[in-house]
């Protein structure tokens, strides 16, 4: 039996390689994308060596025009067929705001956040003619899409893009694909967080806890296997979105 297939974008690193692995785990082989290159970090090409895995890297670089479609035509070259489940994981996260943002920042983080995962949902549907089964997507939101706040403009608006075209492209390609998002809360804080600050923003949670990648891939591979869910966003962020936050989290819980 031939195993599903995914692919991940920005799937080789971070959050998005904790996806892939999961998927791995669950019997998917696997399109893994990266930016400036496609080679797995350790945990995960650990999982795809003692899985046995059927993976293959694919480098594209999302700022360069036709990119969506070309990182598609590449993957179905590759496997001889489309992918059922693509997982729209890779981001850009800038630190402008109100005072600074402009036009450059502004499109780049379009492009990259909503423009490409949107394009790639498109051609997969057009590419999926005649396919038996529904495909699946799943974007990779942020739970600030409930709740913004000031800081970090230009990523903030185009996730809520992001998050606004899951319902609309639920509906547009329904005869051939299911489209739902994941937005998690503060996850992999990578030091960046002393850790008295992260056990007061951990109490500010109405679950008195923050999420880990674990816990989104959990979710991603729940929406995969969904077949009756469309048009959701399921946050993972310990409840975070339930409450408003005047800052960025690296802003809080400062003495």
């Amino acid at each position: 039996m031939t195993a599903p297939l995914a692919l991940v974008t920005g799937g080789v690193k971070r959050v998005g390689a904790v996806i892939a692995a999961r998927l791995a785990e669950s019997g998917y082989a696997l399109a893994l994308h990266g930016n400036s290159d496609a080679v797995p970090e350790d945990r995960l090409a650990q999982t795809l060596g003692a899985r046995g895995s059927e993976w293959s890297g694919f480098q594209q670089d999302f700022m360069t025009e036709g990119a969506a479609e070309a990182l598609l035509d590449q993957v179905i070259g590759h496997f001889g067929r489309t992918p059922d489940l693509i997982v729209n994981s890779a981001s850009i996260f800038g630190q402008d705001d109100a005072e600074s943002v402009d036009e450059a920042t502004m499109l780049a983080h379009y492009r990259v956040n909503s423009l490409v995962p949107v394009l790639l949902s498109t051609a997969l549907h057009q590419r999926r003619a005649g396919a038996s089964e529904r495909a699946c997507v799943v974007h990779i939101l942020d739970q600030r899409v409930r709740n913004p706040n000031r800081d970090q403009l230009s990523y903030t608006l185009s996730k809520q893009a992001l998050a606004e075209s899951v319902r609309s492209l639920a509906v547009a390609c329904a005869s051939r694909l299911r489209v739902n998002g994941v937005a998690p809360g503060l996850t992999l804080t990578a030091g960046e967080y002393a850790a008295d600050q992260l056990a007061e923003i951990t109490a500010m949670m109405p679950l008195d806890r923050l999420p880990d990648p674990g816990d989104i891939a959990d979710a991603v591979l729940y929406l995969a296997g969904a077949r009756s869910v469309t048009g959701q966003v399921i946050c993972v962020d310990g409840g975070a979105n339930l409450k408003g936050f005047d800052r960025d989290f690296i802003h809080l819980g400062k003495s």
